[in-house]
């Protein structure tokens, strides 16, 4: 397991496939604010609620200045058909090899229904204009979790 980031860390650099087969770097978000958040797998109940939550805030969010990306395991095909079922607006980042979630702390051992299991961690970082981590929180929950993230940036 990586070790976790914390506030003030440099957020690893990457390049993830989105869902219509386009290459997102974090590089080239440099100068704006990026919510970055890892979630377990498209289309279960608890995902499409965090990615439904993340889509109705998205125009505020933007308007505060801030880029948001979904990162899942899920093959960008996968992520589409996430995209179409739920009319979801942000966008949906494809890390098959777990690369981008082992760099962030976001895959590792954690408890599910009392025991402990290799898996990924739902997480959300969000990152300054120039590439810091400003806030890094780990094992969140689906519902609920844009609400609190808001209020914890300010923007409730």
């Amino acid at each position: 397991m990586s070790d976790r980031l914390a506030a003030g860390d440099t957020a690893p650099d990457f390049t993830l496939t989105t869902d219509t087969g386009e290459q997102v770097s974090l590089a080239d978000l440099r100068g704006r604010k990026v919510i970055l958040y890892f979630y377990p797998a498209a289309m279960t109940p608890g995902c499409t609620k965090q990615a439904c939550d993340f889509s109705e805030s998205l125009d505020s969010l933007r308007g505060a200045g801030y880029e948001v990306l979904g990162v899942s395991k899920d093959k960008p095909a996968k992520l589409a058909k996430f995209r179409e079922r739920d009319a979801l607006t942000l966008t949906l980042l494809s890390d098959e090899d777990l690369a981008v979630h082992r760099a962030y702390g976001a895959y590792g051992t954690k408890k599910l229904y009392g025991k402990e299991v290799e898996g990924v961690i739902r997480s959300t970082f969000v990152i300054d204009e120039e590439g810091a981590v400003e806030l890094a929180q780990y094992n969140v929950k689906a519902t609920g979790h844009v609400a609190k993230l808001r209020k914890d940036l300010g923007l409730a």
